[in-house]
């Protein structure tokens, strides 16, 4: 074999390594790209499983606890938008929450009826004591979910959210009332009463203003392990005669999503 022709076997080896390391590098580069599809163009959509507790932290809130399980569906809307840490793209989404419960203290209530008492004053007529809190079963539907997902890095994209919701009970949530509240001389008065009339309660139907902050983790290519915080208000908006609510509480989530 000739020098020439050495050097030509050579010089086509190299050409065919040099091809192969190039499209090594390319596959892995595009694996690398779509380990996580919010920094594509694509506009994925989101669906997710999540788990979701926690618990009040206003005023009498302390030992009101949450447990829930639900499912996630959102879409990307935008391309990327901004520049530097802010840099991201804006996600449409709804949550459902078939399983909700709330754990709350048991107390005891009576219903009373002010009535004139003797002599022209003010008594009570009350019913006998019964029970009220415990655990509070629902369903709970976030229909207005608008997140921020940053750009993040190959594997993490943190996002913020507001949403709004809606909380159904199969009781009017929370409890409200308790027993009547000894007035002067031992009568009482309308204002004495802890406002504890048949009418004086919540409601079944309660709205959920919320706000949130969170990051999903890449796991593989459009798969990702999802954590989050929420604070949620809880109020009726006065459908009820009475909104206890809770004012805040704080709720952790974990989930897991697929990107399609």
């Amino acid at each position: 074999m000739s020098g020439t022709q050495t050097l030509f076997r050579l010089a086509v080896a190299l050409v065919a390594l040099s091809c192969a390391a190039q499209a090594q590098s390319s596959a892995t580069a595009a694996s690398i790209a779509i380990t996580n599809p919010l920094r594509q163009e694509a506009r994925p959509f989101n669906f997710g499983a999540l788990m979701q507790t926690g618990f009040g932290v206003t005023e009498d809130r302390g030992n009101f606890k949450f447990l829930m399980a639900g499912v996630h569906a959102g879409k990307i809307l935008t391309g990327m938008y901004g520049k530097g840490l802010v840099r991201g793209n804006f996600e449409y989404a709804v949550e459902a929450f078939p399983f909700w419960q709330s754990y709350t203290p048991i107390t005891q209530r009576q219903n009373c009826t002010v009535v004139a008492g003797p002599l022209g004053g003010v008594g009570a007529e009350c019913s006998a004591p019964f029970s009220i809190g415990g655990t509070f079963t629902g369903i709970s539907i976030t229909p207005a979910i608008l997140r921020w997902n940053f750009a993040g890095t190959r594997r993490f994209t943190p996002w913020a959210q507001g949403a709004g919701g809606v909380l159904w009970t199969n009781h009017k949530y929370p409890a409200f009332g308790g027993p009547p509240i000894p007035g002067n001389n031992g009568g009482f008065s309308y204002t004495t009463l802890g406002d504890n009339g048949s009418n004086d309660d919540a409601s079944v139907w309660n709205f959920t203003p919320q706000f949130g902050v969170g990051v999903h983790y890449f796991t593989q290519p459009k798969r990702s392990i999802d954590l989050g915080a929420n604070a949620i208000h809880i109020s009726s908006a006065s459908l009820g005669d009475k909104n206890p609510g809770v004012n805040a509480s704080v709720q952790f989530t974990l989930g897991y999503s697929w990107w399609k």
